[in-house]
Formats: C-alpha cells, sequence, structure tokens
C-alpha cells in the first residue's frame, strides 16, 4: 500500500483515534489504527471491543491496501514533522515507512488479518443536531456513576420518541436530565439506549470539531449504537441492564423556591468547600429571610461562612450538600441566573437554570447529614 496525504488532515483524524485506541492491553493489535486506502481517500479504524471510530481523509493513492500501525507514536512523530505533505508505503512485512520533506522514518506495524472488524450500521433511526447531542452530554455526564459495580449506571439513559429527545444520568447520589424538544427526523416510536461514559466523551471531541449544525445520523442494532457524522462514524457497545425509573426520583413538588445569581453562588461555594471534609465534600446550605448562606468547617483546618442576597420569604431552612455535586451543576449551565427548589432539610433538592422554572433541565440531589 501507497498513498500521500496531507500532514494537517492526518494529525486531525489521528487525534480522534486517541480516546478510543486501547493503551493498555493484552491484545497489542488494539493499540494500532488501521489504514486502508479507498478510491482518492484513506480510511483510520480503531477500537477497544468496546468502542470503536473510523474516519477518512483525502489521500492520492498509489497502491491501494492495508496495514496497521501503533497509533499513539504513528501521531507523535507525525504531530511534529513540518507542514506539507507525508508519503506513507506499508509493505509485505507490515514496516511501514514515512518520508516527509528530509525526514525519513521506519515503523514497525502489524498484519491487518487480525484486527477486529467492525460491524456495519445499521438503518438509520434518527438525525440529530451534534449541537444539541453535544450540550446534553455536558449536561449530564458529570452525574454518572464511576464505581465499576454499578455497571448499569456507568452510562447515560438515551429516550428517543416523537417530539424530541431526553437524556438521564444518576450516580444514587443525584440526577441530571435535560429533555430536547423538536422532531427528529427517522423517529417513529421511542428508542431507549444505555450510553456509556466513555462513548459520551468522545461525542463531544467530535462535536467541537463540527459545526453545531451538522447532523448525527443515529442508529442501533441489538448490542450496538451508531453516530455517524459525515465521513466520520462511531460505534459503541450498549450497556445492558435496566436503567433505574428515573421518573419516580423526580420530585413532584417543592414547596419552596429561591432564585441565585448563579455566578455568586458558584463562587461562594468553591471559596467555602475549601474548609469542608476532603472525603464528603460536605457544606451547609441556610435559606433565610432574603439571604442564603453557605458554611463549612472542619475543626482541625478552619472554617468559612458567605451570605448571598435573596429574595425569599419563606421558613428558615438548612441543609447539608456535597459541594462538588452542586458545583458540577453550576459549571454546567451558563443562564444567569439558576433556582433551587427544596422542600425540607430531609427531601431532595433540585437545581434548575434560569429564574423561571424551566422543566427541560432538572438536577436533583440528595441532602446530607451533617
Amino acid at each position: 500500500m501507497e498513498f500521500t496525504v496531507s500532514r494537517a488532515d492526518l494529525v486531525r483524524e489521528l487525534n480522534l483515534s486517541q480516546g478510543v485506541v486501547e493503551k493498555k492491553t493484552t491484545i497489542p493489535i488494539l493499540s494500532n489504527v488501521l489504514v486502508e486506502t479507498d478510491g482518492d481517500s484513506i480510511h483510520l479504524t480503531a477500537t477497544d471491543l468496546e468502542l470503536g471510530i473510523r474516519c477518512s481523509c483525502p489521500a492520492k493513492v498509489k497502491k491501494t491496501g492495508g496495514g496497521t500501525i501503533p497509533a499513539r507514536r504513528l501521531l507523535d512523530y507525525v504531530r511534529l514533522l513540518p507542514d506539507g505533505d507525508v508519503q506513507v508505503k506499508i509493505q509485505e512485512n507490515h514496516w511501514a515507512s514515512l518520508v516527509c520533506g528530509r525526514s525519513r522514518t521506519r515503523i514497525a506495524g502489524m498484519s491487518r488479518e487480525s484486527f477486529p472488524e467492525l460491524p456495519q450500521m445499521p438503518e438509520v433511526l434518527a438525525e440529530i443536531p451534534i449541537g444539541v447531542l453535544a450540550a446534553m452530554i455536558g449536561k449530564t455526564v458529570f452525574a454518572i456513576s464511576t464505581e465499576e459495580s454499578r455497571f448499569t449506571l456507568n452510562g447515560a439513559l438515551l429516550v428517543l420518541r416523537k417530539g424530541g429527545m431526553v437524556m438521564v444520568a444518576t450516580d444514587g447520589h443525584r440526577l441530571a436530565m435535560v429533555e430536547s424538544s423538536g422532531e427528529l427526523p427517522g423517529v417513529g416510536g421511542a428508542y431507549r439506549a444505555l450510553l456509556p461514559r466513555k462513548a459520551m466523551a468522545e461525542l463531544q471531541k467530535l462535536a467541537s470539531e463540527s459545526d453545531p449544525a451538522a447532523i448525527v445520523r443515529f442508529s442501533g442494532d441489538e448490542n450496538h449504537l451508531f453516530f455517524q457524522l459525515g465521513d466520520r462514524l462511531l460505534l459503541s457497545r450498549k450497556l445492558t441492564g435496566n436503567f433505574p425509573d428515573y421518573e419516580r426520583v423526580l420530585p413532584k413538588e417543592h414547596s419552596n423556591m429561591v432564585t441565585l445569581e448563579r455566578e455568586e453562588l458558584r463562587g461562594a461555594i468553591e471559596r467555602v468547600s475549601q474548609f469542608s471534609d476532603e472525603r464528603s465534600r460536605a457544606i451547609r446550605v441556610r435559606v433565610d429571610q432574603d439571604e442564603v448562606k453557605v458554611h463549612s468547617s472542619v475543626s482541625d483546618t478552619g472554617e468559612s461562612e458567605e451570605s448571598i442576597p435573596a429574595n425569599y420569604q419563606g421558613t428558615a431552612v438548612e441543609i447539608g450538600f456535597n459541594a462538588q455535586y452542586l458545583l458540577d451543576f453550576l459549571r454546567a449551565v451558563d443562564d444567569q441566573q439558576v433556582s433551587f427548589l427544596f422542600k425540607d432539610p430531609h427531601s431532595a433538592g433540585e437545581l434548575r437554570p434560569g429564574g423561571e422554572k424551566p422543566e427541560n433541565y432538572r438536577y436533583v440531589i440528595m441532602p446530607m447529614r451533617i
């Protein structure tokens, strides 16, 4: 196989494969990227058997074929080359030779025969703007459980239905739910799937390289989910198991609500949480007449308290929360104001963006005993 490709194009597409390539593997071929020629372009494929990505870039193909090259080493080297064209030749012994200007390099590759074959994408189920999908991921991904034992919570629930879609993530201590309204071409009935955290991170990476209005063609089979964005295809194994009934967790009503300036609240929590317990990250939030106080103390470290003006006339309530959980939400939204809804110190609190009560993004957080 022999072809010439632009260094910039090759670096851009190789970058996208790095999150998928298996770094520490007992199967050496998974550390490699599969390079194949196709007409006047090359295809780059990477997989860790859970996630796979296939990208393309234009090239002048002199001789067709394919081979695999260590993905990390190839990217690290090509990135250091001067701008221009790179001539790549993969020989019968699987070694790849690269020529760019006065640079000449050989990299030991492996036979393409042992590289896993990715499943074919089935019929498209929906067409989703990548900007919408990435925004939904950004508002839920931080609430995913990091405990490997709770595998059904190691991803987010994606629900497609007529009139829009929903994404929900929870780790048992908090729940983030975001809804997007608007017809999705192709969606007939409801479709549910558990999308792993790693796939969500790769979709955000693809989104950062694309126009927010670009369309993702989404599909799924029994075991995999497929996301096609232009010439790039990301596929992921579905998580198995049953996601909790999130609608039962969502509070039906709150007797109290206070609206706060997001940046004021974020800054106060960031400062006060410096004096919270390192493990529990616990702080106290006291809602009182016309103000909200944020307080934390650790006996051998110190204590801190801040007061934020608020329009509130109800009964004074003090609730304990994990500061990091509050900050995750406050960093995920960009609205000027946020609403804090609550019932009593023992019930789940809820945060929503904006000063009204929008239903399209709800963040439910369990209180802590302090």
